[in-house]
This record gives C-alpha cells, sequence and structure tokens, in this order.
C-alpha cells in the first residue's frame, strides 16, 4: 500500500502565510488560522507544502489504510481558499444554509474570500466538526 505523501513538515505556517502576495488573502488566511487554533486549541502545522493543518486524529479506512490527518485544516489554493472540515458536511444543513456563499467537496469548503461568508457560522461549522472527529476518536 502506498505511503501518504501528505505529512506535517517543519516549515513555520506564519512564514508560509506571510509570503502570499495578495493582502486580502493573506489576511483571510491569518483570520481563519485564528478560528482553526480556537477550536482546537492546538498550533498550526505545515502539512506538505501548502495545507496548514491543526491537531491530529488516527484513521482507519475501509481498505485498511491507517494514518495520521489533521482535525482541521486550510490551504490557499489559486482560485479559492479550500477549509478541510474532516466531519464533512452531512450533518450542518442549518449552518450551511446560513454559511454565505461557498461550494463543497467530500471535506472541502471552498469560498473565495472571508467576506464572501458569516465568519460566526464558519467559527461554529469548524468547532462542531472538530468536536465530531474527537468524539470519534478512542
Amino acid at each position: 500500500m502506498a505511503e501518504l505523501k501528505t505529512k506535517p513538515t517543519a516549515t513555520n505556517p506564519l512564514d508560509f502565510l506571510n509570503a502570499i502576495e495578495d493582502a486580502q488573502t493573506r489576511a483571510d488566511c491569518l483570520s481563519i488560522l485564528q478560528m482553526m487554533q480556537d477550536a482546537t486549541d492546538a498550533e498550526p502545522v505545515m502539512w506538505g507544502p501548502g495545507i496548514v493543518g491543526f491537531g491530529q486524529y488516527h484513521y482507519k479506512s475501509k481498505s485498511g489504510r491507517e494514518g495520521d490527518w489533521f482535525l482541521a485544516g486550510f490551504s490557499p489554493r489559486k482560485q479559492n481558499l479550500s477549509l478541510y472540515i474532516m466531519s464533512g458536511f452531512g450533518r450542518y444543513a442549518e449552518l450551511m444554509d446560513k454559511l454565505g456563499k461557498y461550494k463543497t467537496g467530500v471535506a472541502c469548503l471552498y469560498i473565495k474570500r472571508l467576506a464572501d461568508v458569516d465568519r460566526e457560522v464558519l467559527r461554529e461549522l469548524i468547532r462542531e466538526s472538530v468536536k465530531n472527529m474527537k468524539d470519534k476518536q478512542p
């Protein structure tokens, strides 16, 4: 079985975020960093070259693959800010209805900028997801 390539690195997340050229994207990322740090009570860690992750949990998939991953994380991508909501979105319909302008993948929330969403609703979504992931751990 192939080894997971995205792992924690020694890169300083603040150095990574402060190097973002677009001032609005940089400011949004620093705000998201604070939201996720507050929700997880964990320091930010770079996972691979472009993901800022917080906390950690152990998983074992149905296929037998197991490993460690972050509880919450985000990445400033070219098209969107990608926020990793590891518990998915199915149980958060009420929050999602109030969130604002976004798109989703299985566990990714895509937003153009923080101004497009309600920050308090986003904070609650992150907190609930982290709580859910922590509750699943043995």
